[in-house]
């Protein structure tokens, strides 16, 4: 774990989006952070179609786990 500086005004628009998003302002962060990457990997993608193939993901995990 580390710790990454950011300027003020990223860190109010964080302030911002975690407490509409009920996250914390971490969580917003690596959400931002994580989308972000996705996006660069797959920049033939949009925003809708990374979340979905996330949610995607982790339902194939959980039925995994469930049958393991």
């Amino acid at each position: 774990m580390g710790i990454v500086k950011i300027g003020d005004d990223l860190h109010e628009d964080l302030r911002r989006a975690s407490t509409v998003m009920c996250r914390s302002i971490n969580a917003q962060a690596e959400f931002w952070m994580k989308i972000g990457m996705l996006a660069e990997a797959n920049p033939a993608l949009s925003f809708n179609e990374i979340v979905r193939m996330q949610l995607e993901a982790a339902s194939a995990r959980d039925a995994g786990a469930a049958v393991a």
